[in-house]
């Protein structure tokens, strides 16, 4: 699969596209929409949490760049361009989604620790299987950890240690050196790390806070509904997966296992990708920019 964030991934495929777009054509257009549409997806759900407000932000997204799209003169790559165009909204939008929900690491912890510990629902009483809703309960959970970072360093958490962006590129996008890149990195895994050493028992089997003992409470407070799943997906394909062709040194091999944890999770498309992009290309400031009026 295309990985935008391989650093030997090759240019000339959006370079293409981009031209061909630029000129008019539409299907061009498309194509290069929907391939960097479930990237900027993926980046949109650790920034906003539920994966309908990353839906709207994508959006959001893709619509600066299509009406930017004449503005691209090859001075960077193409891929540097998009999601520096991406990186400047979800670091300056509005706080949306669960980001109002936490405040910091500390009340987080607060909240694991009043959710009470509870066996798992009946079987029968839910319609999905058990490790369906324990797993979605862990990624959830995870997830929230993400939104106790300040906003810079969940994106660069989110590029580096889940989507395996390197520090040259992670910086690119950033716009800050790779040196920059490298200790913004190196705080947000300090700072989540450490919480989850305290308090997380999918790395420190001294720590109580199971998934399995929590999916239920989380279930009666509302944080996960068994009828409509936000991140396993029936069928599951794992960031691991689809960012296979990354490669970022990392020198502890405790950060590798926290890493792991993450990148282990499901890697979400948009709903209805066609259906979305259509609706982004109704926009009035899309169809004037590509002169479809």
């Amino acid at each position: 699969m295309f990985n935008p964030f391989d650093e030997q991934a090759g240019d000339e495929d959006d370079a293409a596209l981009v031209e061909q777009a630029q000129g008019g054509s539409r299907e061009a257009l498309e194509r290069l929409v929907l391939r960097h549409q479930a990237w900027i997806f993926n980046i949109a759900v650790r920034m906003v949490f539920h994966p309908h407000d990353a839906e709207e932000v994508t959006q959001e997204v893709l619509i600066k760049a299509i009406t930017r799209l004449s503005t691209f003169r090859g001075e960077s790559r193409f891929r540097t361009w998009l999601y520096r165009i991406a990186a400047r909204h979800v670091l300056n939008m509005k706080r949306r989604g669960g980001e109002g929900a936490v405040q910091g690491f500390s009340e987080y912890g607060a909240i694991l620790d009043r959710t009470p510990d509870r066996d798992l629902p009946d079987p029968k009483s839910v319609p999905v299987d058990l490790p369906l809703l324990v797993e979605e309960a862990k990624i959830a959970c995870m997830t929230g950890m993400l939104l106790c970072l300040d906003r810079g360093q969940r994106l660069a958490f989110t590029l580096g240690e889940i989507l395996g962006a390197g520090d040259a590129v992670g910086g690119e996008i950033l716009e800050i050196s790779a040196d920059n890149f490298r200790q913004r990195l190196s705080r947000a895994r300090r700072d989540l790390y450490r919480f989850m050493n305290g308090q997380c028992g999918l790395v420190n089997a001294d720590n109580p806070c199971r998934c399995p003992k929590k999916t239920k409470g989380f279930i009666d407070d509302g944080h996960v509904d068994p009828r409509r799943l936000l991140f396993v997906p029936r069928r599951v394909r794992r960031i691991e997966e689809a960012a296979a062709g990354t490669v970022r040194e990392i020198e502890d091999a405790l950060d590798r296992r926290y890493a792991a944890l993450y990148r282990e999770h499901p890697f979400l498309e948009p709903p209805d990708q066609v259906q979305g992009l259509r609706r982004i290309l109704e926009q009035p400031a899309v169809r004037s920019a590509l002169r479809l009026d």
